[in-house]
């Protein structure tokens, strides 16, 4: 199963944890898109306001499924190998709690916090290689406080 990541290109937080990501995961199970591609985000259904609510995870098998913010964050993590024991740790009060707070306010000063790139970045596991396809997504409003 492969899942499709879209991430801010040009947020230096978000781009050193997508390069994080991919020496661990080696495009194994993540495929990325910074928010920045409005063509291709476009062919997902996906507007930059829908973006700066946070990163969100698709997966690509099943686009119906999808998580954003910190949801997403959860969802990559259960993915990983020996991570699930930990997400579901994590889960419980007050932790998921204290982290979607902590998501919210680095999601909101991310720039301040930790620098903007003067480009973006593009990952060397692309979720499209020439061609993509169009897919319907949910809103994101459907999706707030989804939790697998």
């Amino acid at each position: 199963m492969v899942y499709h990541v879209i991430y801010d290109g040009n947020c230096n937080l978000c781009v050193n944890l997508v390069k994080l990501l991919q020496a661990v995961d080696r495009g194994a199970l993540f495929r990325y898109l910074p928010m920045q591609d409005q063509a291709t985000l476009q062919r997902y259904g996906i507007t930059a306001q829908e973006c700066e609510l946070g990163m969100i995870v698709i997966n690509a098998e099943d686009p119906t499924q999808r998580w954003q913010g910190s949801a997403a964050a959860e969802e990559i993590g259960r993915l990983l190998p020996l991570g699930k024991p930990i997400v579901d740790a994590y889960r419980m009060l007050p932790f998921k709690w204290v982290g979607d707070r902590l998501y919210e306010q680095i999601r909101d000063h991310r720039y301040a916090l930790f620098g903007q790139r003067t480009s973006t970045y593009e990952s060397e596991f692309p979720v499209c290689e020439g061609h993509c396809p169009s897919v319907s997504l949910p809103s994101p409003e459907s999706l707030q406080d989804k939790v697998d």
